[in-house]
């Protein structure tokens, strides 16, 4: 639904928790000044249910609660803050060294190449230009640069790197930034620095902010490569209340109800992928809804308890047995001191979550423990638990237990997922979305927390194959790259992405698609944003109705 268009400026609502302010098709230094004097505005208002305001190059994403805010409030502080344009601060300048070729630029040649240069004429022209930054995203710190010589513009890879490692300089069509961390990426690498972007023990967090100037120097070597450059540690306190890590399982995780808030520096939101189960489990053993869980993917773990504590299960069967003895879904349980919790086999769903009375009480790391690994943030020390890990429970909050009923169920195979179809469609026709729809998709093997690649028979093709600006993802979205396969985008996912959207899983509907594992299948039904909020309610009567 398009919400307000005029000359200037047009909003769109693209999903059921997200609306875009778009100030015309393209990225300039004014348009990018009135995008960043616009987000900080409307952060100022107090709108109940505002989860994120994120910037972008020439666009605004307000992220909200379906539930609790208000879209018309949300439109008139958009249109308000459209008229509210302050004059821009003076820029910082960041002069930043840069090792040019050789291992630390592999793709240099081939940028060189393209453009008919020589590789000495590409840093030439890379470090006589001054960038701005437009906008963090990607991951934690990222700074996109604009713009550079169109003599030395070069593609995105066809096939992204698996690791670009840390400090890496590159290009990708008119735009240069630096990855903060190792991270896989399809840019075109010319060179490294040994600059450290992203800090999220201080703030303001990021070496660069939108608005900023950028400058690259050229220089033979760069001191000796610090230990953990991104990394930061997180100590785990000694609590009398904790539980040990026999066995982790395939890919276990401390999950909280997300880091909200901090998009804008490009960090994920993370959180359980299956939040509606991460709930109930926290409900049932009187925790706080956003108290920390254990989040199991397809193998369960083994778990000591250290010390008695209340217990309970939610989401996925994974035959859990407690003291030799089955647990059932759902219900709550008070397990002796030295109890071990394991699990058999996976009998439906992908994920379960396991709440502990008084939650996991690992370090809070920007508002949030949740674990984001390919950031490296929460949890413990960013990572998935292993052998030996002592996690720390918290403060009981309650003694009270409350009585199970059952569930939402996880039959497993393949979910109907319902959807909304964006208003600004330019990328796709109808015939694209009516395959969309009638399609039955299989979750390939390539797929965990950060998406699901959807495997298809005959591929989509949009109208307009081209790259575009990056812009602001969310989970739910579904996003088309050349290939023709969607990509169901979930909690880990990059704050930024560069492919167009063709449509986005409404909320009531996220924990489903939390549960499908790689081989299930996957269709998809549109529908309204009223119909997405009315589910959304039922849903919430249906958790409360659990316990």
């Amino acid at each position: 639904m398009t919400l307000i268009t005029d000359g200037e400026a047009s909003i769109h609502d693209i999903g059921d928790s997200v609306i875009i302010l778009t100030l015309r098709d393209q990225a300039n230094q004014k348009v990018n000044e009135r995008v960043i004097s616009i987000a900080a505005s409307l952060r100022c208002f107090d709108i109940e249910g505002l989860r994120d305001v994120v910037p972008t190059f020439n666009t605004v994403a307000v992220f909200f609660d379906p539930l609790r805010a208000s879209i018309e409030l949300i439109k008139k502080a958009l249109v308000q803050s459209l008229g509210n344009v302050d004059s821009p601060d003076s820029p910082q300048l960041h002069e930043i060294d840069v090792v040019y070729g050789g291992i630390d630029g592999p793709d240099l040649a081939r940028v060189a190449h393209l453009n008919g240069l020589s590789e000495h004429e590409v840093v030439v022209r890379h470090t006589a230009r001054t960038y701005r930054v437009f906008m963090l995203g990607f991951m934690p710190g990222f700074p996109y640069l604009g713009f550079v010589d169109s003599s030395i513009a070069a593609p995105r890879k066809v096939s992204p790197n698996i690791s670009v490692p840390a400090g890496s300089v590159g290009i990708a069509g008119n735009q240069t930034g630096i990855y903060p961390t190792d991270s896989p990426g399809g840019w075109q690498i010319i060179g490294r620095t040994d600059v450290q972007l992203f800090n999220p023990k201080t703030p303001p967090h990021t070496t660069c902010v939108p608005g900023d100037l950028v400058r690259f120097r050229r220089v033979s070597s760069l001191p000796p490569k610090r230990p953990g450059l991104s990394q930061h540690s997180v100590s785990v306190p000694t609590h009398k209340r904790t539980i040990t890590i026999l066995s982790p399982g395939l890919w276990t995780s401390v999950q909280d109800l997300g880091r909200w808030g901090y998009q804008q520096f490009g960090v994920s939101v993370a959180g359980p992928m299956d939040i509606t189960s991460h709930r109930i489990a926290n409900r049932l053993v009187g925790n706080n809804e956003h108290a920390a869980s254990l989040e199991m993917t397809l193998v369960g773990s083994e778990i000591r308890l250290d010390t008695q504590v209340t217990l309970a299960i939610s989401g996925a069967d994974f035959g859990a047995i407690l003291d030799e003895q089955p647990l059932p879904l759902n219900t709550p349980v008070i397990g002796r001191e030295g109890a071990v919790l394991k699990f058999n086999r996976r009998n439906s769903g992908a994920r379960l979550y396991v709440a502990f009375g008084g939650g996991i009480d690992t370090d809070i790391v920007l508002g949030s423990r949740a674990t984001h690994v390919p950031s490296e943030l929460g949890g413990i020390n960013g990572r998935t638990v292993l052998p030996g890990d002592r996690l720390p429970l918290g403060k009981l909050e309650s003694t009270e237990m409350k009585k199970g009923k059952n569930g939402f169920s996880h039959q497993g195979g393949g979910i109907q997922l319902r959807v909304i179809v964006p208003s600004e469609g330019r990328f796709f026709d109808e015939e694209a979305i009516d395959m969309l729809l009638k399609t039955r998709f299989t979750v390939s093997q390539q797929s965990d927390r950060m998406g699901y690649r959807l495997a298809t028979v005959t591929p989509i093709k949009q109208t307009e194959n081209r790259e575009i600006m990056s812009g602001v993802t969310f989970m739910g979205s579904i996003q088309l790259p050349p290939s023709g396969e969607p990509i169901l985008l979930m909690a880990d996912h990059q704050t930024t992405g560069g492919y167009p959207q063709i449509a986005s899983v409404i909320t009531a509907d996220l924990s489903l698609a939390g549960q499908l594992a790689p081989g299930d299948w996957v269709e998809f039904t549109v529908c309204s944003r009223r119909e997405a909020v009315e589910a959304l309610v039922l849903q919430e009567e249906k958790i409360l109705a659990v316990c």
